[in-house]
């Protein structure tokens, strides 16, 4: 006879939201890189024009263009602060993503026991079934044999 365990959908379903759990984390980890990724181009970018302001500087360059060297700056610094905040934002999606996922695994791992509990109780029941067969058939035979 072979174990059919009653809530095997469940099981299933308690599997496929881990998977998917395990997505939408990968999915938030990728877009915490993308983040930072954009903050170090920002990062980049804004040095190299702090660069070419300072040179600017140095070299008497008209005041338009050193203005806008300023300003561009400016909106740098803006960029930038807006990016950080989109990273701790970013930051906390994860975390949200990684406990969803912990509270996945251990509803998954819950069912998993309970089936494996359930398991182990139909092969022992099983076990005993086969015994008192056997027990039956060796009774059977010495009351045979006695007559």
């Amino acid at each position: 006879m072979k174990f059919n365990y009653a809530f095997q959908k469940i099981v299933d379903l308690k599997g496929n939201e881990k998977a998917q759990a395990e997505w939408m984390l990968s999915a938030a980890l990728g877009e915490l890189q993308s983040e930072e990724k954009s903050l170090h181009e920002l990062l980049f970018k804004r040095e190299e024009i702090g660069s070419a302001l300072q040179r600017a500087a140095q070299q008497s360059a008209p005041i338009s263009e050193i203005r806008s060297l300023q300003s561009y700056v400016e909106y740098l610094d803006v960029c930038i602060t807006k990016k950080e905040n989109d990273i701790q934002s970013a930051h906390r999606n994860v975390h949200h993503k990684q406990e969803r996922l912990q509270e996945t695994m251990l509803d998954e791992k819950v069912w998993l026991k309970a089936k494996e509990k359930s398991s182990e109780k139909f092969r022992q029941e099983s076990l005993l079934r086969e015994q008192n067969e056997l027990d039956e058939m060796a009774t059977v035979r010495y009351a045979v044999q006695a007559r």
